[in-house]
């Protein structure tokens, strides 16, 4: 049996599958806001209920987190979650759980879940990209992760937009101290709080709703996000030149997406053709956790 674990800002999920890598339990519960301590106890309690489900134990266990392990310290970082940073969660779970804890970023979960069995399986190289309540990615070879020595291969949402104009209101300011990272724009929260000036609180749903009713100033948003998309993406394309593009997060669900995508891709691609396929990730929200376990 493997378990894998999601370690998100709002949510705990955790999966069992079989060797065939059939499900054969799932489980979700809130994650403890800002409590280190109470996130570590929630993950072990969840392993011990699965466990005892499935009436056998894991011999290790994947976990996915919104950061990654410092090469350098052993200790996590880069993690939006920030109660995370500084923290040997590894080392303190294995204390506890008493067997190998494998972390990796969620953002190289879900890519390494939808190139293994997932809508980039018949590919050999997949740039998996998340666009949720943050922006990541994770690259994946020949079915294997691509890792690099600074532990932070396909951190693509902490570069700046490219070809970036007044239209797509630069100045924004990143957790990361940056100004006008990919994530500003891209994220759930970025492309929500875009549309703020209009003077409505809306989730990114609501406006993409209010856009498809043929409200002007949701339609001139929307437009805007998937230009900057494009754009990303194209300078991804340009770096990397992967087979395939999997989406996954929140904004992913947007169907318009892929309709307009391939198109305004040829703009910045320094192609003179562009037949890359940007594809909706094959296991939605459970990719990451999939991904987990298949680590």
């Amino acid at each position: 049996m493997k378990i894998g674990i999601d370690l998100g800002g709002t949510k705990i999920e955790i999966i069992a599958l079989d060797s065939a890598g059939i499900e054969i339990h799932r489980q979700r519960i809130a994650t403890p806001q800002g409590d280190y301590l109470k996130t570590v106890h929630a993950i072990c309690e969840l392993v011990k209920q699965t466990e005892q489900l499935c009436q056998t134990q894991a011999k290790s266990i994947g976990i996915g987190i919104p950061g990654a392990i410092s090469p350098a310290t052993g200790l996590i970082k880069n993690a939006n979650s920030t109660c995370l940073i500084g923290q040997k969660l590894d080392l303190d779970l294995e204390t506890i759980l008493q067997r190998k804890i494998t972390l990796a970023n969620d953002a190289d979960c879900f890519a390494l879940s939808e190139a293994t069995d997932g809508s980039g399986a018949d590919y050999n190289s997949v740039f998996g990209v998340i666009l949720g309540t943050g922006v990541g990615a994770g690259i994946v070879i020949n079915k294997g992760l691509l890792a690099g020595p600074n532990a932070i291969c396909g951190e693509w949402g902490h570069n700046p937009l490219p070809w970036i104009t007044e239209s797509d209101t630069p100045g924004r300011t990143c957790y990361c101290g940056k100004k006008d990272c990919i994530e500003t724009f891209l994220s759930g929260p970025g492309f929500a709080s875009g549309f703020a000036h209009s003077g409505l609180t809306l989730t990114p749903i609501q406006i993409w709703k209010k856009a498809e009713q043929g409200d002007a100033l949701a339609i001139e948003h929307c437009e805007r996000y998937i230009e900057q998309l494009a754009k990303a993406l194209a300078s991804v394309i340009n770096l990397l030149d992967p087979e395939v593009i999997v989406l996954g997060g929140g904004l992913s669900n947007i169907d318009n997406i892929y309709d307009q995508i391939p198109t305004r891709l040829e703009k910045y691609v320094f192609s003179d053709s562009v037949i890359t396929p940007v594809k909706k990730a094959k296991y939605g929200d459970s990719s990451g956790v999939r991904g987990a376990a298949w680590l």
